[in-house]
């Protein structure tokens, strides 16, 4: 047990394992914000991506070529 408590004093004496885990903090708060808001924003990001991929389709040579086609008859 002793030695445990002197593991633990010296990990907080060393000023490279507090900035060690202020940096490991603060990516475990980036990534949990990033996976927060891809979650709730999600179903409105498919939306979006959907509707471009529709414009996007339409915007094809065979889109073009099909509208010329029937202006002809």
């Amino acid at each position: 047990m002793n030695s445990i408590s002197k593991n633990l004093r010296a990990f907080a004496a060393d000023e490279e394992g507090i900035a060690l885990t202020e940096y490991l903090i603060l990516l475990g708060l980036l990534v949990g914000g990033v996976i927060a808001t891809v979650g709730l924003a999600g179903t409105s990001l498919d939306g979006a991506w959907t509707a471009w991929s529709t414009f996007w389709d339409g915007m094809g040579p065979t889109g073009a070529g099909e509208e010329e086609e029937g202006d002809e008859g």
